[in-house]
């Protein structure tokens, strides 16, 4: 299985004027990463291809407490992931236990439909539940397609991956729920790159895929 224990990601507050199509990440495991001149549509020809069995007895409690600071750098995950993913330029942010971007408030294009997000009080829970943190490969999946074997340290350091979330729409991120690419797609603009980024999760960590997600995966590619 091609998963590292540890994943150290340094977040730059310069990174915060990355469009969404930049966002990578280090290799979770960098004894085997992608290699750089496969392109999506091949390395998904390299995914195990397995029939999903259910139920699965997914526990969310097993990959950790919600947004740890994993990089060290004293802010948790969702700030990170707020801040590099906001309009350059449009966010407050202030200093807090140990965190020296704490976001405030700010401006993100949700990718997942486009459409523009502006919240003046983030502490607020309405707003804050209006913007939420994604993963684009849900837990759920993850679970159901390899991750139910790893240790706790490897699903601790999924869920806390910079590369595998994105600041989103909090109404359509509740509507995807855990659903794979077979049954829940983005708006057709960010099919391409959704799939690109699906792929590369599921091959960094050694994810299985099953057939009707591979057929989703495929169609998707066809917009790039």
């Amino acid at each position: 299985m091609r998963i590292a224990t540890a994943l150290v990601l340094a977040v730059s507050l310069t990174a915060a004027s990355c469009s969404v199509a930049d966002l990578g990440g280090a290799p979770a495991h960098p004894s085997s990463p992608a290699p750089p001149s496969v392109g999506p549509a091949k390395l998904l020809t390299r995914l195990r291809v397995e029939p999903r069995t259910q139920p699965v007895d997914y526990d969310r409690d097993a990959f950790g407490s919600a947004w740890a600071d994993t990089d060290g750098n004293g802010c948790n995950q969702r700030d990170d992931v707020l801040l590099r993913d906001a309009v350059p330029g449009s966010t407050t942010v202030a200093q807090q236990d140990g965190c020296d971007h704490d976001v405030l408030a700010g401006t993100w294009v949700d990718p997942y439909t486009g459409r523009t997000l502006t919240f003046d009080d983030l502490k607020d829970l309405s707003q804050a539940q209006a913007i939420q943190i994604d993963h684009v490969v849900p837990l759920a999946e993850a679970w159901a397609s390899g991750a139910d074997a790893w240790t706790g340290d490897e699903r601790r350091t999924y869920a806390n991956d910079l590369s595998e979330l994105l600041a989103v729409d909090g109404p359509t991120n509740a509507s995807k729920g855990d659903d794979d690419p077979a049954a829940w797609r983005p708006r057709k603009d960010f099919q391409c790159e959704y799939a690109k980024r699906w792929i590369r999760t599921k091959y960094r960590y050694d994810l299985a895929v099953d057939p009707s997600e591979v057929k989703a995966l495929q169609e998707m590619l066809g917009y790039c």
